[in-house]
């Protein structure tokens, strides 16, 4: 699976994120990125947030008033199939590795985009890792840092493995 980033995004906390064109990724995350609730966002296990710009464009077209960065991510990639995104995979991403953690759950941060935004991309079945869901992949996904570098805008993302 090869994909890119099309989009590179921090914010002050909250959403929305806004974009740069690129930032160093360490093991907390993108530098310049910050929380408004440390306590359920951020550390180590959710260091980046991705979303798909494919699954942006599947939201718009339900009437969800969504951009890239609007959900708070840090990622938002092109070409990758985030119905195939299982926890434990390692993609590169420019010269940085990351590791899929954890399935976001949605809060109600994300209410100013509507109500009930939160059911829409996200269920019982996600929160199981229930990869057959419908919803699956919609509310995007966390990821640890495995090697820290660059990421920017246009750079390619590729899966390089799976962990058993």
């Amino acid at each position: 699976m090869i994909g890119r980033v099309t989009q590179v995004s921090l914010g002050p906390g909250g959403v929305p994120n806004y974009p740069v064109d690129e930032a160093f990724c360490s093991p907390l995350g993108l530098e310049g990125d910050h929380h408004l609730h440390p306590q359920f966002h951020g550390g180590p296990k959710q260091a980046l947030l991705l979303v798909s710009s494919e699954l942006l464009e599947q939201l718009r077209e339900d009437r969800w008033p969504l951009y890239p960065g609007a959900l708070g991510e840090n990622l938002t990639t092109q070409g990758i199939d985030f119905r195939q995104v299982r926890m434990g995979q390692r993609y590169r991403v420019g010269e940085a590795i990351i590791e899929i953690s954890k399935v976001r759950q949605p809060c109600q941060t994300l209410s100013p985009y509507g109500h009930g935004i939160q059911k829409a991309i996200f269920d019982e079945r996600c929160k199981t890792n229930d990869h057959t869901s419908p919803l699956w992949g919609l509310s995007g996904f966390y990821a640890r840092v495995v090697q820290t570098g660059t990421v920017r805008t246009g750079d390619p993302i590729q899966l390089l493995d799976q962990l058993a």
